[in-house]
């Protein structure tokens, strides 16, 4: 929050003095607002990981909705994506007595969070006119919910790593398209805190499957 406060003041004047230049100083002022409004993005995440860091155990009384939560992430990036992409939106069911679990618990905030961070970071790796799908599927064990792209990949050697904080597989392009270096860390301690784990598929130039599961029965916890 101390880092906050200054930059808002700083982005002010930027602002300002972008309506003020003339054309010799509009790109240098054009450079320096992206970057402010890059430091903002990780000021905001960091400071969404320190809560995460510090807030009380998950209640798992809380009962959500899937369809509702991944409607409402859906719907937040097709608004974010304007177009670029065909995004869509998957809820099946693979149990034999075909029962769809229609249900998780725990935070929806937290969850709403983890499961945009990786909707985003789809739009934002894919490029524009392919697809990306966002899916939720009830099975046996318990209940998926996960993003697949049709991006640049991963090469294998990188995926233990991807949740680390400020982990990047390419440092140019991360900063060029806009990531923080922080959206995996934020999903895989959001999903720490909801007793699930994080499964990432990826080849190079053929996409990215990532994968939270969830367990179905909260009760031990």
């Amino acid at each position: 929050h101390e880092l906050r406060t200054p930059l808002t003041v700083m982005t002010g004047y930027i602002e300002f003095l972008q309506h003020n230049a003339d054309e010799q100083l509009k790109v240098p002022l054009d450079k320096i607002q992206q970057q402010t409004v890059r430091m903002n993005k990780i000021i905001t995440e960091l400071i969404d990981l320190a809560k995460l860091e510090s807030a009380a155990a998950v209640d798992y009384t809380n009962v959500i909705d899937i369809n509702a939560l991944l409607n409402d992430v859906y719907n937040e990036a097709v608004a974010l994506d304007r177009g670029n992409h065909h995004i869509e939106l998957v809820i099946e069911n693979e149990t034999p007595d075909n029962v769809l679990a229609s249900h998780l618990n725990g935070s929806y905030e937290e969850l709403r969070m983890a499961f945009s961070n990786l909707l985003t970071n789809a739009i934002r790796y894919t490029p524009e006119g392919e697809d990306i799908k966002l899916f939720a599927t009830s099975h046996d064990a318990g209940i998926t919910v996960g993003v697949q792209d049709k991006g640049v990949g991963i090469n294998y050697e990188h995926i233990p790593r991807l949740t680390e904080r400020f982990y990047r597989v390419d440092e140019g392009r991360s900063r060029e398209q806009g990531g923080t270096g922080l959206g995996l860390a934020i999903v895989k301690h959001v999903l720490d805190r909801h007793n699930a784990s994080l499964h990432i598929l990826s080849e190079p130039g053929r996409g990215s499957t990532f994968c939270c599961e969830f367990p179905l029965s909260y009760e031990e916890y």
